[in-house]
């Protein structure tokens, strides 16, 4: 395939929006809507919260540190079997889920086999959709991304429903089936030739390059005390609405409001990160502040339209922030190292992903309350909004240039750290 000197900014990465807007929605809208399981589990299995909120924990876990597997098994075969093989191990997760008789069961099931299967398929698919827009990537990203906002909005009722009338494990057996989609979705990826692939070498240069970039490593500590605190109301906000004498339709409902909010909040920052002139990142410290703020006002409010505006807040930012924090990271490592560079960041924020939710569950279990779980998890996001701060061009009144190969190679030999022969990106 001869490659193209620059990303098309459409054509088929249409249709590769299409793809990531389904494989987003079935897999965190799942993962946003698993807080609807998380009382049942509970009530099922007679375990404390810290436990059960690790079933969630491993899946987002096991999806981000399996990233840089599905980028690498990408490069060398290409994202569509990648993401098709993905699809198969999340539906199987949860089907072997609904025969569950312990919490180790769970987190085999859902939180390793199927989180394997959302590693194949999240990662490649972004990263594809980044290779195929420059000008418009940030309105692309929160296109596809918009998939999270309807299916957290149809999925956490809808879960509820299944668990009213089939018990949760009938439930999962029917996600089971919605999650065979995803391998429909990774048939419609196409891999595209970039002209500038040639220049950045095999996956061991491209390691040992963005190992020795200052900026990406400060930008992966960043999302990494992000996604410490991000997922905690899709995990809690439930049980937090219950505690405070809410019905679970009705607490059910309050996560759709925010999914709502939060689908607005992605288009609207997706078509700000491509109009508004400056760096993206500036854009997302503002998001990721606010997103911070809102989290940790939430036990302050008791009635119900306080809760309802914060829902609808917190919906706003946390969808806001998305689209371009994924659109920071090719303005840092260039596009021709995207699928290992977002690889590697998803593998390290895992530990923000894994530490979360259980550390939000244990401070319920130790007060009695989710005051302290909330009030953490803005912290975390506040923190993060802080290092972003110290990124290239964050001051500037001009978009940050995106870094082209030549750039992370000159930066890798300046640390003194001899760099591998190039390989070819077909090789092992």
């Amino acid at each position: 395939m001869a490659g193209r000197a620059e990303p098309p900014d459409g054509g088929w990465g249409w249709m590769v929006v299409l793809s990531a807007f389904f494989q987003s929605a079935l897999v965190f809208g799942v993962l946003r809507s698993f807080g609807v399981f998380f009382v049942e589990f509970v009530s099922a299995f007679e375990e404390q919260a810290a436990r059960v909120s690790w079933i969630a924990s491993i899946g987002i876990a096991v999806q981000q540190f399996g990233s840089p597997i599905g980028s690498a098994l990408s490069t060398k075969f290409g994202p569509r079997p990648v993401v098709m093989t993905g699809g198969i191990l999340a539906a199987l997760g949860m089907l072997l889920a609904s025969f569950a008789t312990s919490l180790t069961h769970l987190y085999l099931s859902i939180g390793l086999l199927s989180g394997s299967g959302w590693a194949l398929t999240f990662t490649p698919t972004l990263a594809c959709l980044s290779r195929y827009f420059s000008c418009r990537r940030s309105l692309a990203m929160g296109l596809a991304l918009t998939g999270v906002g309807l299916s957290s909005f149809a999925f956490a009722p809808l879960f509820q429903w299944l668990l009213n009338h089939f018990a949760w494990r009938g439930a999962l057996l029917l996600v089971s089936a919605l999650s065979c989609h995803l391998i429909a979705c990774g048939a419609l990826l196409r891999p595209l030739s970039l002209a500038e692939d040639t220049a950045v070498g095999g996956p061991g240069a491209q390691l040992t390059s963005l190992l020795h970039h200052g900026p990406f490593l400060r930008y992966t500590v960043a999302l990494t005390l992000i996604n410490t605190g991000y997922f905690i109301p899709y995990v809690h906000l439930v049980a937090h609405l219950q505690d405070l004498g809410w019905d679970p339709l009705p607490a059910a409902f309050l996560l759709s409001v925010a999914a709502i909010s939060d689908l607005v909040g992605r288009v609207a920052s997706g078509w700000l990160g491509d109009a508004v002139p400056g760096p993206v990142a500036r854009l997302l410290m503002l998001w990721t502040t606010l997103t911070g703020v809102s989290l940790a006002l939430f036990p302050m409010a008791q009635a119900p339209t306080a809760l309802v505006v914060l829902a609808v807040a917190y919906g706003f930012t946390s969808g806001a922030l998305t689209p371009v924090a994924f659109s920071v990271l090719p303005e840092l490592v260039g596009t021709a190292r995207i699928y290992c560079g977002l690889g590697l960041l998803q593998m390290i924020e895992s530990i923000g992903g894994l530490l979360g939710a259980p550390l939000s569950g244990y401070l319920r279990d130790v007060t009695g309350n989710y005051t302290a779980s909330f009030v953490v998890a803005g912290a975390f996001l506040l923190v993060g909004s802080g290092v972003l701060i110290t990124l290239p061009h964050f001051f500037s009144c001009f978009s940050a240039p995106t870094s082209r190969p030549q750039e992370l190679v000159i930066e890798a030999l300046d640390t003194k750290v001899s760099l591998p022969k190039e390989e070819g990106l077909g090789e092992d």
